[in-house]
């Protein structure tokens, strides 16, 4: 197999299930594997790893990993549940079921979406509206905030109690996901008071998630918003802003530092979309695209071979600055 299972599972493999069905096969799994998204956030990491903790505490073997970059990032080590997580490496080839968490494609696996036809079950648990199906069964609510909401549910479902360190995993991604409670809706904020009140300290979690940098991270911001260019006409009259940021601006800083940057590029207040151009390693380019209110930017990044939530997607090209920014601007219209 490659990393393309959507290639490998034909339509009558594949099927929507509801929360009742999920639990069911968590519940009789022998082993499980649970696989977060390449370059991780606090959703992924957050589900991975509270999913993890309920099925251990269940007596149910349980891996949790990511395949890239190799270390949690610094600002999620505090999670618990972290004992679980094991080298992409050291991912069992052979499981009884295999979960993947807040991820909206098997290409987000990176190395590790081998392990897909490994498994004897694959279950894909999500939130993302441009999520492929790409398991055999699919537990996709496109309503819900985050993936960790749409595990709350699931734990209300399977009787667990949602304690303090179930409740800080779950926290860590609702937070995030909703750019710390600026994109909510009705019962974002039940679901926040009730995780709080089990006693986990709310404000310690979003400042070490979001607002807690190394000096190092300013003078990379300098360099990078340096760069910002304001596209006036792109989005049909609506704007666009975008920054680049270089291998040689980088300088050894966390991935979280530049995954950064868009939240303040983003702030814009000309530009209806912003988006922020990343130089990888092996010369591949991650593009970051944020909308305020009339661009479906899931939209975008789904042509352009990406995908994500509406106001917030992404995608990965492999061409010259000036290239894929013309790209993005011909797909914005």
């Amino acid at each position: 197999m490659t990393h393309t299972q959507e290639t490998s599972l034909s339509d009558l493999d594949r099927h929507e299930v509801y929360l009742p069905q999920a639990v069911a096969v968590l519940e009789n799994a022998t082993s499980v594997t649970v696989l977060c998204h390449v370059q991780p956030d606090a959703d992924t990491i957050g589900s991975g790893l509270a999913l993890g903790l309920v099925l251990e505490r269940k007596g149910i073997p349980v891996q949790v990993a990511f395949a890239a970059p190799d270390e949690l990032p610094e600002s999620m080590r505090e999670l618990p549940g972290t004992h679980l997580l094991v080298p992409a490496d050291q991912v069992q080839r052979n499981v009884d079921l295999l979960v993947t968490v807040d991820c909206g494609s098997a290409g987000r696996l990176g190395t590790l979406a081998g392990r897909l036809d490994d498994a004897g079950e694959t279950l894909v648990i999500d939130h993302h509206r441009s999520n492929t199906r790409f398991g055999r069964m699919n537990l996709v609510d496109e309503s819900a905030e985050s993936t960790t909401a749409v595990l709350a549910q699931m734990f209300d479902l399977w009787g667990v109690e949602i304690d303090a360190d179930l409740a800080h995993c779950l926290y860590a991604g609702l937070v995030t996901d909703t750019g710390s409670f600026r994109w909510v809706q009705p019962g974002t904020h039940t679901l926040a008071e009730r995780l709080l009140a089990t006693g986990i300290d709310g404000a310690r979690i979003a400042r070490r998630l979001l607002d807690t940098h190394p000096f190092g991270w300013l003078p990379m911001l300098s360099t990078v918003l340096g760069s910002a260019t304001f596209v006036p006409g792109a989005a049909d009259g609506r704007g666009l802003v975008y920054a680049v940021i270089r291998q040689a601006d980088v300088h050894g800083l966390r991935s979280e530092e530049i995954e950064s940057v868009i939240d303040i590029v983003r702030t814009t207040s000309e530009a209806e979309v912003a988006a922020v151009l990343k130089e990888a390693a092996d010369g591949t380019w991650s593009v970051s695209l944020r909308s305020k209110s009339d661009v479906d930017v899931s939209l975008v990044a789904g042509y352009l071979g990406g995908g994500g939530h509406r106001f917030a997607a992404g995608y990965t090209a492999v061409a010259s600055v000036d290239e894929i920014v013309a790209a993005l601007v011909e797909s914005l219209g």
